[in-house]
């Protein structure tokens, strides 16, 4: 097993593996993705998870890598955000990270979050980022990497939709990170 320290806690865990997730606005539409594989240590737990949530009257997509009782903590404290800021994205965002880096029980939250509507896109994460891309395209994920090479360069040199060049981009990092499947969903705003 691959470890790692925890300088908050000043202890070893196991290292968190995760999943990708994708997200990219074009022309109007944005369009989030996400594999199905859930990855224990070295075992593939589950082949379909569904990793995409629609909130705020579906007007906001919700897309999230790392352990997954912690992301749906995070789900639930975002959806509140989300209301008390009348689908406001960027406000709810950032209140939601200021909570996560105060809380003394957030705090331990290992997950990140893809966050979008229509027309912005961000990272969130424990960290303190709530980053917006200059190019409206954003991964997270042990294959995000890959994956938003990927899009960026299919969105630089095609005509692919939103959609396309996330469903894509999401096969190329299936093909190279092994905490990714070809299990893929993909939804739109």
């Amino acid at each position: 097993m691959d470890w790692t320290m925890d300088s908050r806690e000043n202890e070893r865990r196991p290292r968190t593996r995760s999943t990708t997730v994708v997200g990219v606005i074009r022309n109007g539409k944005a369009a989030i993705g996400a594999d199905g594989q859930i990855t224990t240590g070295n075992t593939i737990m589950k082949h379909t998870t569904k990793k995409l949530r629609r909130l705020y009257n579906g007007k906001v997509m919700v897309g999230f890598a790392g352990a997954t009782a912690d992301a749906f903590t995070l789900l639930e404290r975002f959806e509140e955000k989300l209301e008390s800021f009348s689908g406001g994205l960027q406000r709810s965002a950032i209140e939601l990270v200021k909570d996560w880096r105060t809380d003394r029980y957030l705090r331990r939250l290992e997950a990140m979050m893809i966050a979008m509507n229509s027309e912005q896109a961000f990272v969130i994460s424990g960290n303190g980022d709530v980053v917006e891309t200059d190019d409206n395209i954003v991964a997270i994920g042990s294959g995000g990497s890959y994956a938003l090479a990927a899009a960026r360069a299919l969105a630089e040199n095609t005509d692919m939709s939103a959609v396309d060049i996330v469903r894509k981009s999401l096969e190329i990092a299936a093909d190279i990170c092994i905490y990714t499947n070809r299990s893929i969903t993909v939804e739109e705003v």
